[in-house]
């Protein structure tokens, strides 16, 4: 049966079978294997697949004697000796195939299994090979094939049929008896034999060689003494061959030896040399030595090839076993890396919905503390404990601000950014959090390439690391940053699976401090695990940077040694795209509005501050615990101008879901998501959605007043445009200039909104107005929009990439009479530069054709100042 631990079952086609052919490769192909112990050929083992097929290639017959019941296997070669037993001897039992040599077989069996080699030399046998039963005389040579544990499976026979070889030898010992006294017979008789043969005197001196010893020699009747006979015996063999020749002349003995003798050509050929005393008839003296060489040059061969590739298996089986080892490390590296993987996971789950709850609660406690705030105006000490108390909620929030970047659930604002500028400009922040003990080294690499990542975000890990880098330094040290391109390939990525390969912008934090045990290393990037002591430290820095790294589709890497500090490597993607500006959110006074409010939350305290809060800024307030129940306000008639919604809900209809009713119910419904933290349904990749608008929890009154103006604002802008169709206007079809156009004339407009339903519904209102619009939708199509020349810019202040302010600055520059404006959802313009101060004019969404008109004309009363 096949060898339990060889695992390499395999197809006639596989490696070590040949594939095809015809003969006995396709005779074992095609037999019914299943059918025997042996089983499918799919099934056999490396060790017997590698043997057969180096039976099968052999020339001489050979066959395989597998497994204890001695299946037999045998290339062409047996398959001729075997003739009448052909091809039904296959897959048979050998003791089957051969009765008349059962006993024979059972013993070679039995002695090969046991691991011992047996070689035998003319063994006679009866065998039935033709129509009747016949005596032959074989060589057998049987080793024992080992399996990779060297346990032996089976046996290898190698078989010579010497038939004819031995009837000449007992015909020519039958001659020599006759002929003992006539040379000239003798002479006659070896003259008409293949075989080299030759006699010698009792004292072992040669007197004579035969024709065919002359033919490959080359050397003349008369001139194979003994230093003749040395002389074509290969020189490597000369010594040994002499000394068994000598010892046999002593003895008197029977001799037998292999060497190798030249040929003419200088070729050598090995031979097997016998030699037998012919005695005494009366005394029994050794009176002379009849001796003959047999060509065995392919038997030796064959051995040979036998032992080599006996030593090639043991090789291959050795490789295989520590491919075998490597695969099973390898496996367990990547299941022991894959269980982390789940374990983050799972925690990062964990500490999400933890965080949820959490802004929830820190949401109820805020919005009731600045309600209470206003309540309490004018008592001094009320509104300072009021306002301690807002401070804790903050600092609640910027925890659970934390857990989010561990669980990967925050939304991101990713922008381009050089990381190189970035770190320098937060170089006098970490000066003073690190303290003067700690040196402080920058590294920039010069050509370092932009990244897109959050940089609010980079900065709570670069001083996350920093100030963990302090503490491993006991407050003194030094500290390197070092920023530098790099390129993670395909062989750093099979070792972490979790990386994409290509270029990546490197982030280092090196620190001269304690260094970090390999046990400590393996659960640094855990949340709330920490080796500070009790009340120094949140064990939520590293599991911040790690989650953040991550959704961010970069890499971290840790390398530290005891008592030699740490380095943490943050690889962050590159952006091919141009470094974009800061922005900032707007400011400004808090205003309410009359506008109808939808809130959907299932917190019952949530959702009773947030209206409360909402009345207060005297909006009109609708409520519904869940998706079901808002949906049902919807569908009721009721207008609902703004639809303010938690994005995780309890019940069958998900938040995505009632919103896309929602608008189809009211197509002109304003939509803003809250949440104290995102899943899959608006974020993607760590960004929100296209269109999508979200206040974060726990958020403040100002922050939830001006969201909801900025939202209102725009939805009311879009509905403005598509009440007006929003369409091109082409010239053969332009309405008559409105009445406005006239008292500033046809005017050059580059009009800016990154909202295409806004931006198409004001082109209509300017083309209207008769004037020349080019319409983009960010500040870089701007800045090469420019060189056409206009007489006004009009631009949204919340643009992507770069705010409309630093639009305008950069596009007043460029042309200084170009009169600026703005046209916002906010209620006014967060850093304003100095040029534009009295050069612009704010326009307020949502505008009309009226409003617009008078923009324009203040605007250009403004640049004709």
């Amino acid at each position: 049966m096949i060898s339990a631990d060889d695992t390499e079952p395999s197809t006639p086609a596989s490696p070590g079978f040949p594939a095809g052919g015809t003969g006995m490769a396709a005779l074992i192909r095609d037999f019914d294997w299943p059918a025997t112990a042996l089983g499918p050929i799919e099934g056999w083992s490396g060790t017997l697949r590698a043997t057969l097929a180096l039976v099968l290639e052999a020339p001489l017959p050979m066959a395989l004697l597998w497994g204890p019941d001695g299946l037999l296997l045998y290339n062409d070669a047996y398959a001729a000796f075997g003739a009448r037993q052909h091809p039904a001897m296959l897959g048979r039992r050998v003791v089957d195939v051969w009765p008349e040599a059962a006993a024979f077989n059972r013993n070679v069996l039995r002695q090969g299994l046991a691991g011992k080699t047996l070689s035998y030399t003319d063994q006679p046998f009866e065998l039935h090979l033709r129509e009747a039963p016949e005596k032959v005389w074989l060589d057998l040579h049987y080793s024992a094939v080992r399996d990779k544990r060297n346990r032996p499976v089976g046996v290898l026979a190698v078989v010579t049929e010497t038939t004819q070889r031995v009837l000449l030898e007992q015909r020519r010992q039958a001659a020599s008896n006759a002929l003992r006294h006539s040379e000239a017979q003798l002479r006659a008789l070896t003259a008409a034999l293949p075989q080299l043969i030759w006699t010698a005197d009792a004292a072992g001196r040669y007197d004579f060689f035969n024709e065919r010893w002359h033919e490959l020699t080359g050397l003349r009747p008369g001139q194979t003494d003994m230093a003749g006979w040395l002389a074509v015996v290969h020189p490597e063999d000369q010594d040994s061959a002499a000394l068994n020749w000598r010892r046999a002349v002593e003895t008197g003995t029977g001799y037998q030896s292999e060497y190798r003798l030249l040929r003419q050509d200088g070729a050598s050929r090995w031979f097997l040399r016998r030699a037998v005393p012919v005695r005494d008839e009366a005394t029994g003296e050794v009176v002379r030595w009849l001796g003959t060489c047999t060509d065995i040059e392919h038997t030796v061969r064959a051995r040979d090839m036998l032992r080599q590739s006996a030593r090639d298996l043991e090789a291959r089986v050795q490789e295989r076993t520590r491919q075998l080892e490597e695969e099973q490390q390898e496996r367990q590296r990547t299941e022991a890396k894959l269980r982390q993987a789940q374990k983050m996971e799972a925690i990062g789950n964990l500490t999400g919905g933890i965080a949820h709850d959490f802004n929830n609660l820190l949401q109820v406690i805020h919005g009731s503390l600045e309600l209470l705030g206003r309540d309490l105006a004018g008592k001094p000490s009320a509104t300072r404990r009021i306002e301690n108390a807002l401070m804790a909620v903050n600092r609640g929030s910027r925890l659970a601000s934390q857990l989010l970047a561990f669980g990967r659930r925050q939304p991101l604002q990713p922008r381009v950014v050089n990381i190189g500028r970035f770190v320098r400009g937060l170089d006098d922040m970490l000066r003073r959090s690190l303290g003067e003990q700690v040196e402080i080294e920058t590294i920039i690499s010069a050509g370092l390439w932009n990244t897109i990542v959050d940089p609010g975000q980079v900065e709570n890990a670069l001083l996350n690391l920093a100030i963990n880098a302090r503490d491993a330094m006991g407050g003194q040290g030094r500290l390197t940053i070092e920023a530098v391109n790099a390129i993670l390939d395909g062989t750093y990525a099979r070792e972490h699976p979790e990386v994409v390969p290509g270029q990546y912008v490197m982030l280092a934090v090196t620190d001269t401090g304690s260094g970090m045990t390999p046990a400590v290393m393996e659960k640094v990037f855990e949340p709330f695990f920490t080796t500070k002591p009790e009340g120094k430290g949140t064990g939520l820095g590293l599991s911040m940077v790690h989650g953040f790294v991550h959704q961010s589709g970069g890499h971290v890497k840790i390398y530290s040694e005891v008592g030699h500090g740490t380095t943490i490597k943050l690889y962050l993607p590159r952006a091919h795209e141009a470094e974009e500006e800061a922005t900032q959110a707007p400011g400004g006074p808090v205003t309410g509005g009359i506008e109808t409010v939808l809130v959907v939350e299932d917190d019952d305290a949530v959702r009773d501050v947030v209206v409360e809060t909402l009345t207060e800024l005297e909006y009109k307030v609708l409520r519904a615990r869940d998706a079901q129940s808002a949906l049902v306000i919807m569908e009721s008639g009721l207008r609902v101008d703004l639809l303010f919604t938690d994005v995780v809900m309890p019940g069958p209809l998900r938040s995505t879901e009632l919103v896309r009713r929602a608008r189809e119910l009211q197509p002109r419904v304003a939509v803003l998501f809250t949440s104290g933290y995102t899943e899959n349904s608006i974020v993607h990749g760590g960004r929100l959605d296209a269109g999508v608008e979200l206040l974060s929890k726990p958020y403040t009154r100002e922050a939830l007043a001006q969201k909801f103006r900025h939202v209102l604002s725009n939805q009311a802008q879009r509905n403005s445009a598509a009440a007006t169709g929003a369409r091109p206007v082409t010239a053969a079809a332009a309405p008559p200039p409105l009445e406005t156009a006239g008292a500033v004339g046809a005017l050059a407009v580059l009009l800016v909104e990154d909202d295409p339903l806004i931006r198409e519904g004001t082109r209509d209102i300017l083309e209207q107005a008769g004037h020349r619009v080019t319409a983009v939708s960010d500040g870089p199509a701007a800045l090469a929009a420019l060189q056409g020349g206009f007489d006004i810019l009009m631009t949204d202040i919340g643009l992507p990439g770069m705010s409309g302010s630093d639009l305008a600055a950069r596009a007043r520059a460029l042309a200084p009479d170009m009169a600026v404006v703005f046209a916002t959802g906010y209620q006014h313009v967060p850093d304003l530069h100095e040029s534009l101060r009295d050069r612009s004019v704010l326009l307020p969404k949502p505008y009309d054709s009226g409003s617009v008109m008078e923009a324009l004309r203040r605007a250009i009363q403004l640049r004709g100042s």
